[in-house]
């Protein structure tokens, strides 16, 4: 289904709210208000100025509209649109999420890439640090993947880090994910994440803003759309962050709507767990498997999804949390040996592997074989020579 298909609103209407949403000066709020009190967003954009000073927009706004600016916006706005094969969701609009509507100043406009019957489904905000331990990294993928794997929606911001890990965990269970950006649906950030971006698309999966087209990062923009992350959500799961993360603007967000918080506790000699563990501490629920999670949703949501589930119970729980792939057995017997007593969830240093290795391989054959691993791309190294498996 494409993003326009289950949409309520008439194409004259929808140019409308789109002027509005094109007008400087003229946040959410202002324009869902205006609407409210003139039935329409095309009753809006008609009035004569001394009427739209009336409903007590800025007056540069009210000018821009009635000079025919705001029009005139909306016909480019729609010209972009249909050259990239994006779409414009209305707050009227059928598939607009319901969660949404019900925070203080929800979006008047969602600008969206995939498919938008996605929306109203229940989903769980998943957040954190852009720069996550390994452990960090494991736990965002394996909560997403699992939770994905049981019907949940997960949404995240695409960000480095633990929300980069949350939709690789949801796209490795084979199920779409929401990303909601920060900038123009059509600006990729950051840009690394490119290839990202294209799977969530091709997996079925949506990319969302409240921003227009070609609109790039900007500080300010980021903090506005954690409120979108948390509003749409039934509630956000928080792995990994800082005292001073901006991962605390969407827990306080969440918090505000009335949503569930829930957080991965970290070893407390960590800067990383300072957000989670004080979470924690202040009646987050800890998580430290998708149970955790799965047994706090409304019960209506759970048995909805129950319904749903179409595949067999997942094997016993092992030692560590994270699933370790078998070895590969074209790799070279020396590779194969280093790969064994690496894992993805904890990272070796190199005077370790040697003295795990030692004596059955000598330090230049260590040295090859992690060289030549980290080539192919199976493990990373991270600063101060320490090395874990790739996910």
């Amino acid at each position: 289904m494409s993003a326009a298909a289950g949409q309520s609103v008439c194409s004259d209407e929808r140019h409308a709210w789109l002027a509005l949403a094109m007008t400087p000066g003229l946040g959410p709020r202002r324009i869902l208000r205006a609407v409210e009190r003139c039935r329409s967003a095309a009753n809006v954009v008609h009035l004569p100025l001394t009427e739209l000073e009336g409903l007590e927009l800025p007056a540069q706004a009210a000018q821009f509209i009635s000079s025919g600016e705001a029009a005139h916006s909306a016909d480019q706005e729609l010209e972009k649109l249909t050259a990239t094969g994006a779409s414009v969701l209305t707050y009227r609009d059928e598939a607009y999420p319901q969660r949404l509507r019900e925070i203080y100043d929800p979006p008047a406009l969602l600008w969206i890439r995939g498919d938008a019957a996605l929306l109203p489904r229940p989903s769980l905000a998943v957040v954190g640090t852009r720069h996550p331990t390994p452990y960090g990294t494991g736990m965002a993928e394996m909560l997403a993947r699992e939770l994905a794997m049981r019907g949940l929606m997960v949404v995240s911001g695409m960000a480095r880090g633990v929300d980069t890990a949350a939709h690789k965990g949801a796209l490795a269970a084979r199920r779409p994910t929401i990303a909601v950006w920060g900038t123009g649906v059509d600006v990729i950030y950051p840009k690394e994440n490119k290839s990202l971006a294209e799977q969530i698309v091709a997996g079925g999966g949506v990319i969302l803003s409240e921003l227009p087209l070609g609109t790039f990062p900007a500080p300010q923009n980021f903090p506005k759309r954690n409120r979108i992350l948390s509003g749409m959500s039934i509630g956000v799961l928080v792995v990994e962050a800082g005292e001073y993360s901006g991962t605390r603007v969407t827990a306080r967000c969440a918090l505000e709507q009335n949503r569930d918080v829930f957080a991965v506790p970290g070893n407390v000699t960590t800067r990383n767990a300072w957000g989670p563990n004080l979470l924690i501490k202040q009646g987050a629920k800890l998580v430290a498997c998708w149970e955790d999670v799965w047994e706090d949703l409304p019960s209506h949501i759970r048995m909805e999804l129950e319904r749903s589930w179409e595949f067999a119970s997942p094997a016993a729980a092992e030692a560590s949390l994270f699933e370790e792939s078998p070895v590969d057995p074209a790799l070279a017997a020396e590779q194969a040996q280093v790969l064994s007593v690496l894992r993805r969830d904890e990272a070796l240093q190199m005077e370790e592997i040697l003295e795990k290795l030692e004596p059955e391989m000598s330090s230049s054959e260590v040295f090859t074989a992690l060289f030549e691993l980290e080539l192919a791309g199976r493990i990373r190294q991270l600063p101060g020579k320490n090395y874990v498996k790739s996910f």
